[in-house]
């Protein structure tokens, strides 16, 4: 039999903070308690928060370590171990693994990651070599002309729980304003304006010829299979409705503020970025998430690119909005848990998986300190 036992810590719960104790044995919660602990050898945290694991379900970080420079690609393995690390110190413990099938760039190694993402995730996972649990997430430009091949093949992977709805096409979703995309989409490829005119052609031709057939095979793989469906960058409240009737879950960096108000409407959980709130804008000019949480319409945040975002996003949201620190916690615990079914975990409470993390503030920076999965220090 395993036991941790904390005392002198303020323990987050989905409704309060509790200045008391926790007592974890074989890896399960068995005790929350105000006042100090009375067995012998707790650890005293000083005054330290104890938050639950963090539940990310859209993030890219493992595209950076297995291709960490242009033309460099990383054994798979130690990519997705390098990775696993990363995310455990930032207070995860359940993380979705975001890989996209397909790009609009025809020259992306995308497809060559995305089978060495899947196999070296699904091989560490074999051989017990991570420190948190992790899912996959299939993310699907529906412009790709190879998506379904790959979505066929990647679907029997044993840990895909998440399929969501890309559509990269020039001039709607998150680059509605073309002359952002044409901008965007130069400086990031290095295009010449003859050149990114002919991109922008075979974008929306790629789009017209695969785009309805594509997106109609992803709905009907994620309702045959139970797995859970996400759409991507809504932008109107005729796209909230085309994710209500294709059954999505959680809607992804909606762009404007009609497009989030439309899936509130539709009761579907809506996921922004925490760079987003740490910045106070968006990176490609659309709504900033700051401003959707101000006004409620925010139940999900995601560390998309940076996987230290979550900490200081949810501290943010109480330092600088009117939320107490349960509402925050909740973003990135207890909602996206719920959203994804996983009612084992996302909150601090007696029969849940002991997924914690203790914060500790480094000035005015929040910092997971220590951080359990299972009630095993994995950080």
């Amino acid at each position: 039999m395993s036991e941790i036992a904390l005392t002198g810590c303020r323990i987050v719960t989905p409704d309060d903070v509790v200045e008391g104790s926790l007592l974890v044995r074989d890896g399960m919660i068995v005790a929350v308690d105000h006042g100090r602990s009375a067995v012998a050898g707790a650890l005293d945290c000083g005054g330290d928060f104890i938050l639950p694991g963090m539940i990310e379900l859209h993030t890219d970080n493992l595209d950076k370590h297995i291709a960490p420079r242009p033309k460099v690609h990383w054994p798979a393995e130690s990519a997705v171990v390098a990775h696993d690390a990363q995310i455990a110190t930032a207070g995860i413990t359940t993380v979705f693994d975001s890989v996209s099938i397909g790009d609009v760039n025809h020259s992306s190694d995308r497809l060559r990651t995305l089978t060495d993402m899947v196999q070296g995730l699904t091989s560490c996972q074999q051989q017990d070599m991570l420190r948190i649990e992790h899912f996959l997430h299939l993310r699907c430009e529906i412009s790709h002309a190879g998506l379904l091949p790959h979505l066929t093949h990647l679907a029997e992977t044993p840990s895909l729980r998440l399929l969501s709805l890309m559509d990269h096409t020039p001039g709607q979703r998150q680059f509605a304003d073309l002359a952002q995309y044409e901008n965007y989409y130069k400086n990031k490829y290095q295009l010449s304006d003859s050149e990114l005119e002919a991109f922008i052609i075979r974008c929306r031709a790629d789009r017209a010829e695969h785009g309805d057939a594509n997106r109609a095979a992803v709905i009907e793989l994620s309702q045959r299979r139970g797995i859970k469906l996400a759409s991507h960058d809504d932008a109107t409240p005729a796209h909230a409705a085309e994710a209500a009737e294709a059954g999505a879950v959680v809607a992804e960096f909606p762009t404007t503020f009609e497009a989030a108000h439309a899936l509130r409407d539709h009761d579907i959980d809506i996921l922004t970025g925490a760079p987003n709130i740490v910045r106070g804008k968006s990176h490609s000019g659309n709504v900033s998430a700051l401003a959707l949480a101000e006004r409620g319409l925010v139940d999900i945040l995601s560390s998309d690119y940076v996987p230290a975002s979550l900490l200081p996003a949810t501290f943010k949201l109480v330092e600088e909005l009117d939320y107490t620190l349960p509402q925050a916690v909740r973003l990135s615990t207890y909602n996206p848990a719920e959203a994804m079914g996983l009612n084992d975990r996302g909150r601090i409470e007696i029969g849940r998986r002991a997924d914690l993390v203790r914060v500790t503030r480094r000035g005015s920076l929040p910092v997971a300190s220590t951080v359990w999965c299972q009630g095993q220090r994995v950080a």
